[in-house]
């Protein structure tokens, strides 16, 4: 019979077949098992990627909100709280108007100006004031305060001191001040000037 006179090679071949099932029945176990591994790990991948995303989210919207303070904060130092060179001229132009616009029309104004630097600062500040008097009715008085509080530019109503010659007619004097920023380097903290412009 064929499968003595072969008996080896039929013996070599059932140990590999053998050898074959057992190995892949193991491979299959582990190979299994790594792939349960794996798709832990891709899970706790995921899981960290969308940690990581939504980090990077809040970091974005962070750094988006940051961007837009300084910005607002640009804004306002180079625009409301700019130089005098900048903004005084606006300033006595928007004045001027806003006593137009009451029907105060005041026969001459007043400026001075106080420089004052900042210790630990690297800019100072100059205040400017302007001052003047107008004579009117009450609503006219109210209506120049209301405007002036609404205007656009940085003021500062300083003083206001009111009389009346008659029940009808009232004298107001007017104090304004503003702030502007100086440009130049701050080399002597504390010191104050007064100067007429």
């Amino acid at each position: 019979m064929i499968w003595r006179e072969k008996r080896t090679l039929l013996l070599i071949l059932g140990v590999l077949l053998a050898a074959n099932t057992i190995f892949f029945f193991t491979y299959r176990v582990q190979y299994q098992n790594r792939l349960q591994g794996l798709d832990e790990r891709r899970d706790q991948a995921e899981e960290r990627l969308k940690v990581a995303r939504a980090a990077r989210a809040a970091a974005e919207q962070r750094y988006a909100s940051y961007g837009k303070i300084q910005s607002d904060v640009q804004s306002v130092y180079s625009d409301e709280w700019s130089t005098e060179a900048r903004r005084l001229t606006a300033l006595i132009t928007e004045v001027k108007r806003l006593a137009v616009a009451s029907q105060l029309v005041p026969p001459s104004y007043s400026f001075t100006r106080t420089e004052q630097k900042v210790k630990g600062n690297e800019t100072g500040a100059k205040t400017v004031g302007i001052a003047f008097t107008v004579r009117g009715n009450y609503q006219q008085v109210r209506r120049l305060i209301n405007l002036l509080e609404l205007s656009r530019q940085f003021v500062i109503i300083g003083q206001i001191s009111l009389s009346s010659a008659d029940n009808q007619v009232l004298t107001m004097n007017l104090y304004l001040k503003t702030l502007f920023r100086d440009p130049t380097p701050v080399k002597d903290a504390g010191t104050a000037t007064n100067q007429e412009l």
